[in-house]
């Protein structure tokens, strides 16, 4: 006799042979962040070797490697005809498609990766500044897992730059994974 805990009664049920419902089947929703660092593709690799052990070729699990472009901060050009500073719009395309080139290049590392691994990916890129938005989309999506890198800064410049992963950690409502990249060895 299997015994299952079901969340919505918060009561223990007993259940003879009865077969998976289809909720049961559902495969959990995993992000993987990604950005141009090591720290993510580090995180990216760990998360495809630990989570996915018992994965064969014909189990179809599938993980969704997410990119977030930060919003576009324009330079401003100081002309001589007042106080107005102005971005053209020539140097914000230029920026955009830059961004997007970097984005495409960095979900095609990240898909290679999953190839490797047998692991179907669906890439994502999202725009907004990237703690907030994780945030806010796992929320919206019903992600199970998020899974992010570390860079390893250290306190003070965790609490001069910020850590996406420590945001994530303290505001995500999912569990949040952070990969941390091995330490160097000293000689």
């Amino acid at each position: 006799m299997e015994t299952v805990i079901r969340g919505e009664e918060n009561a223990v049920q007993p259940m003879n042979n009865v077969e998976e419902t289809a909720e049961q089947k559902t495969a959990m929703k995993i992000w993987i962040a990604v950005d141009e660092s090591e720290g993510s593709f580090y995180a990216l690799e760990w998360a495809l070797q630990h989570l996915f052990l018992h994965h064969d070729a014909t189990d179809n699990k599938s993980v969704t490697v997410v990119h977030v472009q930060p919003p576009f901060q324009p330079t401003y050009t100081a002309l001589s005809v007042g106080p107005v500073l102005f971005s053209t719009s020539g140097a914000r395309e230029s920026v955009e498609k830059a961004e997007e080139e970097s984005a495409a290049k960095v979900l095609a590392r990240a898909s290679e990766l999953c190839d490797q691994h047998k692991i179907k990916a669906e890439c994502l890129v999202l725009k907004g500044k990237p703690k907030e938005i994780l945030v806010e989309a796992v929320e919206q999506m019903n992600i199970d897992l998020l899974v992010v890198g570390s860079r390893g800064l250290g306190q003070i410049k965790r609490a001069v730059l910020g850590s996406i992963s420590d945001y994530c950690a303290h505001h995500a409502n999912c569990p949040v994974l952070i990969v941390r990249p091995p330490k160097a060895s000293e000689n």
